[in-house]
């Protein structure tokens, strides 16, 4: 076996990895304490990336079309949880099938604004190399890509442990009804955690595309696969999000590789045999009777 091969593989799944971890966490907070399963959250990340390479193109600076990606796309989320959400709280199947018919307005409107060609976004200029250790070589922007993740999984520790608005999102996800019992306003609670998601999806989005590209189905696939996140990490918990999205990552990545017939169903494989050992996910809480 090449070992340099192997750990080049490695750091590519990690980065991937780190791509579903910022999309999942938006997924399954908004799924812990809105209880909401946002179908939708797919095609955000695929119009965040499509928003990324119009601004991209407009100002010819990629650390600007991210920064107002975030922000358009963090807009979007408001508008979509103020007049369409907020009317479809406590009604689970009217939520499925709200949420899934936005699937195909976004992934229509992608497709009307950008065609159905697939696009890429250039590596920013700053990170076109390549750095080498002894015989591994990997690109500079995909470690990038993994430093944001770490720190952004830092971020996500600070807020949960050691601020206000991680103690109402804990609340929250535990208690819903609790939030209004303190007097706390959770429906601004809820469109901010709504807006939050949908700025994740869309700065997983713009943080992809050089690596992923960008194509009209790329929702549906980006979807499942932070499903399953989801479930194996467990609802309401971003650890959950990243631990799962790094063996998701990892195990489609090598997958693709040395199984590539089988790499969704090893993956199913996981999720099942995690359901089997601990049914509420590796970090979610036992549900009691």
């Amino acid at each position: 076996m090449d070992y340099s091969i192997l750990a080049v593989q490695l750091m590519t799944g990690l980065a991937y990895g780190m791509l579903l971890f910022m999309m999942a966490t938006g997924l399954t907070i908004i799924f812990g304490l809105l209880n909401v399963i946002n179908l939708a959250h797919g095609a955000l990340f695929m119009v965040g990336g499509y928003v990324a390479l119009t601004f991209v193109k407009e100002y010819t600076n990629f650390w600007i079309a991210l920064l107002l990606t975030i922000v358009v796309m963090a807009i979007i989320g408001v508008l979509i949880e103020r007049f369409l959400l907020n009317r479809m709280y406590g009604k689970e199947f009217e939520q499925v099938l709200l949420t899934f018919g936005l699937i195909f307005v976004l992934s229509d409107g992608a497709k009307w604004i950008w065609g159905s060609s697939p696009q890429a976004i250039p590596v920013p200029e700053a990170l076109r190399f390549a750095v080498t250790i002894g015989d591994i070589s990997f690109p500079a922007y995909r470690l990038f890509v993994v430093l944001i993740g770490c720190i952004f999984a830092l971020i996500l520790w600070y807020l949960e442990a050691k601020t206000r608005i991680g103690a109402i999102i804990r609340a929250g996800v535990d208690d819903r009804e609790m939030l209004g019992a303190l007097g706390i306003n959770f429906k601004l609670v809820f469109t901010g955690v709504f807006c939050f998601g949908a700025g994740l999806a869309g700065l997983s989005g713009a943080l992809g595309a050089p690596i992923l590209g960008l194509y009209v189905g790329m929702d549906g696939d980006i979807l499942i696969l932070s499903l399953v996140i989801v479930v194996i990490g467990g609802l309401g918990t971003w650890k959950g999000a990243f631990i799962g999205a790094i063996l998701v990552g990892m195990i489609d990545t090598l997958g693709r590789i040395w199984f590539p017939q089988i790499s969704m169903a090893i993956i199913f494989a996981l999720m099942v045999i995690v359901l089997l050992i601990k049914p509420s996910g590796l970090f979610g809480k036992e549900v009691k009777a």
